[in-house]
């Protein structure tokens, strides 16, 4: 009777947090997909590239019903209630396909999660004829998705706005046993990476045709990290050459720009919440006339990416009449030195004009994103950033959030290694001391962000480590003890050649 009575309450809560939900969409399809997000559902609803895979599949004819890793996966265990869709709350292991959008490499605990909470077993090669076809996508696929290999049926690499169609084409249409379908899959979709077929080759990122763009959001809620926002896309891709990213200008042919009416055009009347997507939003030609003209509409209007070379007196107070308190862009280097050597544009002058206007336009700080544990980065860096930062703070109150430096595939800086925990863990040491009542420091986990490097450079054995990890309770302690009980001797990710 508890058990019941605690499944019931989960269950209030899938209704509670639908009944909250704008254009929210249903159909009765005869092709059902189950769609989901191996994170809590108030970071799944706020991935664009989720919510756009959700409305191309209700556009196509098809049904796509949602569901998200709990988010307390232990109560629903308790309560032998398995992972159920949003929309009908229908088990998803009934559904013949289960598709999952995985956007970084500490996701992946969440696939096996939800995997299991459904009922099925998380390594592909245990799932028998009689479990859904497992396909993945997301941007975890523009970097590297071998980790992922031992859980997924097929893939889809890079944008999928096109090729989710083409693939439930097949799967819906080819006929046979799953292994024909994975088959036809590897034939008939050149970006589509079917692991028991190809190995460790991957095939190609896709890029979506000009015409699909942009990517805009079905829904809106309040039980998100953005509040009732309408998300869109401004632009799509980058221009930058940024050494680090994986989304540089050689990814998908650089950066693609959604026309100013079209983006207007397509935001619902009642939408008083926009959020423009993109990986380098500020760098829009029209980005100030879009933010001038939305606030002018009485509109809140916030942005992905801030660019500091793109910061101008109109351009900020567009921000500040949208609704901005804060102003946010990125410095990446700890020095001058460091940002010239990853190609980063920023330059000291660039961050002393955020400063000066975030003071100017009355808003309530400047606040920069950089990473520590560059390579070749020195305790002088660091005692550079002490001093600049502390001059920016004279000028407006200053917040650094700090990510350590974790390099990817398909970016020149593949295959670097990591900077160590202790090294970084030194290094934002120094620098809180050095800023210590002058400048707010947050800074993410050393220590999860070397397993984010470890996965990034790791292959199918490293993925399947997740697996261990997380059986043993998922704390780095148990992460770290599956990492290190990986043969020295297996195969090593082959590393990309970039240009």
């Amino acid at each position: 009777m508890k058990q019941s009575s605690h499944a019931s309450q989960l269950r209030a809560v899938i209704r509670e947090r639908l009944a909250a939900e704008i254009g929210t969409l249903s159909s009765h399809a005869a092709e059902r997909i189950a769609l989901v997000y191996p994170s809590p559902y108030h970071t799944g609803m706020s991935s664009l590239g989720f919510q756009q895979i959700y409305r191309e599949i209700h556009a196509s004819g098809r049904s796509a019903e949602r569901a998200f890793l709990p988010d307390d996966v232990s109560a629903w265990q308790r309560a032998r209630l398995p992972l159920l869709t949003y929309e009908s709350e229908r088990p998803v292991s009934d559904f013949p396909v289960v598709a999952m959008s995985v956007a970084y490499e500490i996701e992946l605990a969440g696939v096996v999660q939800s995997l299991e909470l459904a009922g099925m077993p998380p390594l592909a090669e245990e799932r028998g004829p009689r479990h859904p076809i497992v396909l993945c996508g997301g941007p975890l696929t523009f970097s590297n998705p071998l980790p992922l290999a031992p859980f997924a049926d097929a893939i889809l690499m890079g944008e999928c706005d096109e090729t989710i169609h083409h693939a439930l084409d097949v799967i819906f249409g080819a006929g046979g046993s799953k292994q024909e379908i994975l088959a036809a899959l590897a034939r008939e979709i050149d970006s589509c990476f079917v692991p028991s077929i190809h190995g460790d080759e991957m095939p190609h990122v896709a890029k979506a045709d000009l015409e699909k763009l942009p990517a805009y959001a079905a829904i809106r809620t309040p039980n998100t990290e953005l509040r009732d926002m309408f998300l869109m896309e401004a632009e799509r891709g980058c221009s930058r050459g940024c050494a680090y990213c994986v989304m540089r200008r050689s990814t998908n042919g650089g950066m693609r720009i959604v026309p100013m009416e079209k983006i207007l055009g397509l935001i619902p009347d009642d939408a008083r919440r926009v959020g423009l997507v993109g990986a380098a939003v500020s760098d829009h030609p029209k980005i100030a006339d879009i933010v001038e003209t939305l606030a002018g509409q009485g509109r809140e209007v916030g942005l992905s990416s801030l660019r500091p070379d793109r910061l101008n007196d109109r351009f900020v107070a567009a921000l500040k009449s949208a609704g901005y308190r804060t102003l946010t862009t990125a410095s990446d280097g700890a020095s001058q030195r460091l940002r010239d050597q990853v190609q980063r544009k920023a330059q000291e002058r660039h961050l002393l004009r955020a400063a000066e206007l975030t003071r100017t336009h009355g808003l309530e700080r400047l606040k920069l994103y950089m990473m520590v544990g560059l390579p070749g980065e020195e305790a002088q860096d660091i005692d550079e950033l002490i001093v600049f930062a502390t001059e920016l703070s004279k000028i407006a109150p200053l917040s650094l959030g700090i990510a350590p430096f974790v390099s990817k595939r398909n970016t020149p800086m593949d295959g670097l290694p990591f900077a160590g925990i202790k090294p970084v863990e030194e290094r934002l040491e120094q620098l809180r001391r050095g800023t210590k009542g002058r400048v707010d420091v947050r800074a993410t986990s050393a220590r999860w962000a070397w397993i984010e490097w470890v996965l990034a450079q790791g292959g199918r054995a490293e993925g399947r480590a997740v697996m261990d990890a997380v059986h043993a309770g998922g704390r780095f302690a148990d992460w770290k003890r599956a990492f290190e009980a990986l043969p020295s001797a297996r195969p090593r990710r082959a590393l990309a050649v970039v240009a």
